[in-house]
Order: structure tokens, then sequence, then C-alpha cells
């Protein structure tokens, strides 16, 4: 059985490197197990060319932050066009905790303190649901911060990052709600807040993620992954 991850895409090329990155790290948790890496949009291979050429049964993870347009509707069309018989996909990877826990260190990493005001800044989606994800999200985040933790989106809904950051008060950090560098997060350093926190990477926790949506899908038998341990 064969773990596919698969992406948005980037023409940057520092996004794509991040997404190999993640991959290499499930590799290393899951020994044996064939991890591919496939986009939906902007970069090749694309799914259904991975799908293609894949032997035997696959497992797909959308490695996405919130179940919008491309979760529900590339990914399926994809995988049809592949004419793959046997693949199962798992659920996006946001807004679990185990990403929030992510975002939350990357924001103390890039320097913020409590008591200043934080924005979650999300690439934004014309899919209510995937909105609804964010939002999610951020209650999650607020949590981890003890503050209220504001929404901003840098395109396709409001508000809008400038916006959020406007009404987050005088000190104010973005907590990234992006996977991998991109046009999306270099825009951010230019929307008024103090600091932008690093995009969300192979972090521990989200590769931790990956695998156990992996490992629920059936990826491996975890009776013998336990007796081999």
């Amino acid at each position: 059985m064969t773990l596919v991850l698969a992406a948005h895409g980037t023409q940057d090329p520092a996004g794509a490197v991040v997404v190999e990155e993640i991959a290499d790290a499930v590799r290393r948790r899951l020994p044996g197990v064939p991890v591919e890496v496939a986009y939906v949009d902007v970069r090749s291979p694309s799914l259904t060319e991975v799908l293609s050429r894949v032997s035997g049964s696959a497992v797909v993870v959308p490695a996405f932050l919130a179940a919008g347009y491309h979760v529900r509707v590339d990914v399926p069309e994809q995988i049809l066009l592949s004419g793959a018989e046997s693949v199962t996909v798992t659920p996006a990877l946001g807004p679990d905790d185990l990403v929030l826990d992510a975002v939350y260190d990357r924001l103390v990493a890039a320097g913020w303190e409590r008591g200043a005001g934080v924005v979650l800044a999300a690439a934004g989606s014309s899919d209510s649901r995937a909105i609804a994800d964010v939002h999610r999200a951020a209650r999650r985040l607020s949590v981890l911060t003890g503050g209220l933790v504001q929404v901003g989106f840098i395109t396709s809904a409001q508000p809008s990052v400038p916006e959020a950051v406007a009404s987050a008060g005088p000190r104010v950090a973005i907590a990234s709600w992006l996977l991998a560098p991109g046009l999306f997060h270099q825009r951010l350093a230019d929307m008024g807040a103090d600091l932008v926190s690093e995009p969300i990477g192979a972090h521990p926790r989200l590769v931790d993620l990956v695998v156990r949506r992996a490992l629920s899908a059936g990826i491996v038998d975890l009776s013998t992954m336990l007796v081999a341990q």
C-alpha cells in the first residue's frame, strides 16, 4: 500500500521543498511504506498522475488545513480520472489540534509574547465549510494563547488580514495558517503586524498527524509494527 501526500502546489520552489521535507519525515516514521508526493493544482505531478502509476492500493492524505474546494472536489475528481480502484482518502489535516500545536510553536518561535494580539492568517476560500474550519482553528489557538485570536484572510473571504490586524490591538502577531512558503506567506510581511510566524512546514506535530491519518486508514498492520518494535 502506498501513502500519497496530496498538497495544493505553489510556484515557489521553497514550498515544494517543504512538502518533500514532510514526506521524508513520514518515510522515516513509516519505514517500508512507499510515500509519494502529488499536487492538485499549480505543480506536477498531479494526484491523477501519481495514482495512475501506483501499484496496488493507496491512501491519500490531503495536506490541506481546511476541507474546501480542493479537498471536496479536486481530490475525488483526480482520483476518479486516475482509474485507481483501491484508494482511501483521509480527512484533511486542519483544523486538528496537532496542527494548532505546531502553529503555536511557530508563533512563540517568532517572538510572540502573551499579551500581544494574534491574528490567524489563512489563505481564504469561497467554501463556507472551509471558512468554518479556520474559525474553529482560531478558537483552539485562543485556548493556547490565553486570549482571543482574530481571523484574517489573505484572499477570497472577509475580514482581510490587514482589517483583522487593525482590530487586534496595538501589538499584533500574525500566526501563519499556511502549510508552506509561497506568495501568500510573502504578502503577510506587509499587512501591518509586528511579527509574522513561519508556515507550519515539517513540524513534528504535523508529521505526527499525517502518520496518524495513514495508520487510521490501514496503511500498515499495527500489530506488525508493535512486534517489530
